[in-house]
This record gives C-alpha cells, sequence and structure tokens, in this order.
C-alpha cells in the first residue's frame, strides 16, 4: 500500500451507513458520498449545481463501527482514501467495473455543523498497562508517564 495515492471527497451521506461481517469475523462498512460541485454564474448572480459524483465507499474494522455508530444519512464528511477499481462478470457473460474508495479516514464536516468527539478506549494488543501496574507510571520528575506529565529536567 505504499506509494498509493490517496482521494479526499467532501460530501453527503446519500443513506445510513450499512455494516456487515466477513465469514472470518470483520466488520466492514459500505456507504455512498454525493458530491455536487457550485460555481458562481455571474449572468445570473446566483450559484449553479454541478452535475453530482456518487462515490461508493468501503471501510474495515473498527472504522466500520464507528462510521455506523456516529454517521447517517445527509450527514456533511470528509472523507480520505485510496481508489480502487473492481472487475466482475456479470451471469449472462458482460464485464462490468466500478471504482471505490477504501477508506483511511473519515468525518464529519463542520463547515455547516458541529460535533462532539469522544475518544475510545484502546482495544487489542494496544491496550494501555493497567494502573496498578509497575511500570505504568514512570517515576517522578523523569518525563513521560501515564499522566503524560515531563519532569523539569531536559532530557539530555
Amino acid at each position: 500500500m505504499a506509494n498509493e495515492p490517496t482521494t479526499t471527497i467532501i460530501g453527503n451521506l446519500t443513506a445510513d451507513p450499512d455494516m456487515s461481517v466477513t465469514n472470518s469475523g470483520v466488520s466492514w462498512a459500505r456507504f455512498t458520498v454525493a458530491s455536487t460541485p457550485r460555481r458562481f454564474d455571474k449572468q445570473s448572480g446566483q450559484y449553479v449545481d454541478g452535475e453530482a459524483l456518487f462515490m461508493r465507499c468501503v471501510a474495515w474494522r473498527d472504522l466500520a463501527e464507528h462510521i455506523t455508530e456516529s454517521l447517517s444519512k445527509g450527514t456533511r464528511v470528509v472523507v480520505t482514501g485510496r481508489l480502487r477499481q473492481n472487475t466482475w462478470e456479470t451471469d449472462d457473460g458482460q464485464k462490468r467495473s466500478s471504482i471505490d474508495l477504501d477508506v483511511d479516514e473519515i468525518g464529519p464536516s463542520l463547515r455547516f455543523a458541529t460535533a462532539k468527539v469522544a475518544k475510545l478506549a484502546r482495544r487489542n494488543g494496544n491496550q494501555p498497562p493497567a494502573p496498578d501496574e509497575p511500570w505504568a507510571t514512570a517515576p517522578a520528575g523523569t518525563g513521560g508517564g501515564a499522566s503524560g506529565e515531563f519532569g523539569d529536567e531536559p532530557p539530555f
């Protein structure tokens, strides 16, 4: 996945995100973002909508779960990811293809709205040590530690 160009799209969700789980237990979500360009028409003195782009998006694992819990139809979002082309053959032998966006990051657009962010606790192998474990905090004045405090002494 190195050196893959990323694409950012800003638009509105056309429906609530749809989450599923693979046979191996990995969650994934699919949703579509509609992005309609606007330009100012000097002759009429009004904004004119251009042709809408409907981008199908796919997110995996925790991100998929967070999307389905946080976003809904009509939400204006900023999505960043990598374009992926899918090709397949229909039952009657016709070749088809589509371009989807594999989502790396997504969030609500704050241009016309506000949002409250709730940071989730880490899961799986990335869990922080329990507070009663001796290595959970650094000795006073050494910097670091679970509380994020820094000592007064420079590190050199």
